[in-house]
């Protein structure tokens, strides 16, 4: 029988192959597409493709903005998305999926449903092991002591988190069961930002748990997805190796009914090339996520701080790294403070930081209306003024912004409609302010004024889609040439001031996180990388990830300038 979809001469299978053609480029489009970038990536003729938007318009499946004449997925995917998730079997969908993870890691498997203040275990899968958990179908566990109950919390509303953590009434279930209510919710926040859950050793005594939610159409938890091992066989670092393949599941799960992803955790394997002879490690296991390098020349130290897992790290040109310093909040990023010590960037906003203690003090509020947002990266102008970029909790599209905050404490928003807020840093002259979209691959570039503080007039610098990795922190040295770190790239680039590749410096990590200038001179590239969200066989081939490099005699940077306020 043939098809109609509402257009002229829009039948036939044919037609509709088409069609659902046109729609899967809008949907994967990094940006909203144009007509013009829709007709260049189809290969379709102008009024064949015509034809093809107007039908899908007509049954709001696709949408035209006019304000920016682009195109966006219609109403009518969420409508249809609602129906197919309100006759979705969890079970099912979850079977393939929960034995391949028990085979993985040769232990028990988790799915369970959220239930008023409790998680409820609905289905269970086991490899073939001499030790058997005690979790069975039809087991009620409380969501601040378990994985399962902490992934299906933290990815509840703001509204339905709030109800539920107030009418908890939490219990010491072994010794490192969270109680306190500021730290379960900077466990819930942590589960957010990093995407998955854990339990050591919080529920049972010697059993660790990974979990991951199942996000429906609207990101909301229909159900999690865990992982159980006795703590013999899952170390703490392992725990973090394990959330990998435990959302890699929970994904696959939602993916069955037809949910999207929002980003896709696939390391590309390492490219041709080797790293300089001269690179050092500075600081060999600085952490799961180090990020923010700040070169204090006073004291001849770079600082760094872990988003994931909250801590600030510190060591001196030449010497051994500190110990690190445990931090209490979300801080995920860091600067000089003209009056000692330095700021952070936090949960909430702006805070002042003890590098002694780790006392945080706030100093400004930044989008307090905007719950599930957070601030990322930022850095000083010359005049004292700090910039950071915000974005959503777990990394949806187009929910952040820029910010400045000034000496007298007042935020201004300059820009917004960002993915990954990321690095910030300014040319020699101050003409120009950089700052990294790392979800749409794009460093963009303001016209940009220090007396004022003003920048506008966002253009595209260096553009990365269909290329291997994403632009994440950056630094600007003292010829106008921009670094950028390359997460998933294995390398750090550097750009000429018209946006051309100048340099590729191989590192033998894929995940680098950022960069900076320091040491005698200011003329030691550092960058710091990850070990987050990495296969076992990734860390195989790369064990140094996590680690702070340092190539010495580069280039001269330039120095960081302190908050003023």
């Amino acid at each position: 029988m043939a098809m109609n979809l509402g257009g002229d001469g829009i039948k036939g299978a044919q037609a509709f192959g088409k069609a659902i053609s046109v729609l899967n480029l809008i949907a994967d489009a990094p940006r909203p597409p144009r007509f013009t970038d829709l007709m260049a990536a189809s290969g379709l003729p102008k009024g064949t493709l015509h034809r093809i938007l107007s039908a899908l318009i007509d049954q709001r499946l696709v949408r035209l903005q006019a304000r920016d004449q682009t195109y966006r997925l219609g109403s009518r995917l969420f409508e249809l998305a609602h129906r197919v998730w309100a006759n979705f079997d969890l079970r099912d969908a979850a079977a393939a999926e929960m034995q391949r993870l028990a085979d993985l890691w040769r232990g028990s498997v988790h799915l369970a449903v959220p239930d008023g203040t409790e998680a409820l275990i609905i289905d269970l899968a086991e490899a073939p092991q001499p030790f058997r958990l005690p979790f069975g179908v039809g087991r009620r566990l409380p969501l601040y002591a378990s994985a399962l109950g902490k992934a299906l919390l933290a990815f509840a509303t703001p509204d339905a988190r709030g109800d539920a953590v107030s009418r908890l009434q939490p219990e010491a279930m072994t010794q490192r069961t969270i109680v306190d209510r500021t730290a379960l919710e900077l466990e819930l926040d942590l589960t957010i930002v990093r995407g998955y859950a854990l339990d050591d050793e919080e529920l049972e005594t010697g059993i660790r748990c990974v979990a991951a939610p199942i996000l429906d159409h609207t990101g909301a938890p229909t159900g999690a997805i865990s992982v159980s091992l006795p703590a013999f066989r899952l170390s703490k670092p392992d725990m973090h190796v394990a959330a990998r393949d435990v959302m890699d599941a929970a994904r696959q799960i939602a993916g069955n009914a037809g949910a999207t992803p929002v980003f896709s955790i696939s390391t590309p394997p390492r490219p041709a090339g080797d790293p300089p002879r001269d690179l050092v490690r500075a600081a060999p296991d600085a952490g799961l996520n180090p990020e923010s390098p700040i070169w204090n020349a006073r004291q001849s130290t770079l600082y760094w701080v872990d988003l994931l897992d909250p801590h600030m790290g510190s060591v001196k040109a030449g010497r051994n790294p500190g110990p690190m310093l445990p931090l209490h909040e979300l801080v995920s990023c860091i600067a000089l403070r003209q009056s000692g010590g330095l700021i952070a960037a936090t949960r909430r906003g702006l805070s002042a930081l003890d590098p002694e203690t780790g006392k945080l003090s706030p100093i400004a509020e930044i989008e307090a209306d905007r719950p599930r947002n957070r601030p990322n990266d930022g850095r000083c102008d010359r005049a004292g003024r700090f910039w950071v970029g915000t974005m959503a909790m777990g990394g949806a599209a187009a929910q952040g912004a820029l910010y400045r905050v000034d000496a007298d404490r007042r935020v201004t928003r300059i820009d917004s409609g960002f993915g990954v807020s990321n690095g910030i840093a300014w040319s020699p002259d101050d003409r120009w302010m950089y700052f990294v979209d790392s979800r749409v691959r794009t460093i963009y570039r303001y016209r940009f004024d220090l007396a004022s503080g003003v920048a506008e007039g966002r253009e595209v610098f260096v553009d990365l889609t269909g290329e291997a990795g994403n632009p994440a922190g950056l630094a600007v040295d003292c010829e106008g040439f921009v670094w950028s770190a390359i997460w998933d790239g294995w390398s750090v680039k550097r750009f000429d001031p018209k946006g051309r590749v100048d340099r590729v410096v191989r590192l033998p990590v894929p995940r680098p996180t950022s960069c900076a200038f320091g040491g005698r001179g200011l003329t030691t590239l550092y960058v710091t990388t990850a070990r987050t969200r990495l296969s076992r066989e990734r860390l195989q081939e790369a064990p140094l990830s996590g680690s702070i490099f340092a190539l010495a005699g580069t280039v001269r940077g330039q120095p960081e300038t302190p908050f003023a306020g």
